[in-house]
C-alpha cells in the first residue's frame, strides 16, 4: 500500500499532514515479522537480558551504508512521545516518526543461509538495496 500524501501539505501544513499519515498506518501492520526472525529475536533478547514479553525491538532508519539510507535494529526498555508501537508475531515493535515512512510494508526475516546469517530486511519502497541487504534507497 503506497499512500501519495504530497497534496496534502499545501491545505493543511506538516503537522497534519503527519497525524493523517500516522492515523491511517495505525491501522496496518507496519512491519511484519516472519517466523524464524521472531525466534532470533526472543533468543537474542533473553541472552541481552530483555524480556521478549515486555521489551521493545526499535527498528529505524538512518543516513550512510552504500545506497544511502541504512536500517538500525536494537532493542529497547523505554518508549518515548515520538514512536509507534506495533506488534506482530508476538514481537513488540517500535518505530519512530522520522523512520516509519520508510518501514511501511517491511517484513523482517532472518537468514542463516551460506551468504551469512543476520536479519534481513524485505522493504517494499526501496528502489535499490545493497549487496548486503542493509542499506537501501527510495
Amino acid at each position: 500500500m503506497v499512500l501519495k500524501y504530497n497534496y496534502l501539505q499545501p491545505l493543511y501544513g506538516k503537522e497534519l499532514q503527519m497525524s493523517y499519515i500516522c492515523t491511517v498506518f495505525d491501522k496496518v501492520i507496519m512491519i511484519k515479522v516472519s517466523e524464524q526472525a521472531k525466534s532470533e529475536v526472543r533468543k537474542l533478547m533473553q541472552a541481552d537480558g530483555f524480556d521478549s514479553i515486555s521489551d521493545y525491538v526499535r527498528v529505524g532508519v538512518k543516513s550512510g551504508g552504500c545506497s544511502g539510507l541504512s536500517y538500525d535494529l536494537k532493542f529497547d526498555k523505554l518508549v518515548s512521545s515520538d514512536d509507534k508501537v506495533y506488534e506482530d508475531n508476538g514481537v513488540k515493535i517500535i518505530v519512530d516518526n522520522k523512520s516509519f515512512l520508510y518501514l511501511i510494508g517491511t517484513t523482517l526475516e532472518f537468514s542463516g543461509g551460506l551468504n551469512g546469517k543476520g536479519f534481513v530486511f524485505n522493504n517494499p519502497n526501496a528502489i535499490r538495496t545493497c549487496g548486503c541487504g542493509e542499506s537501501f534507497s527510495l
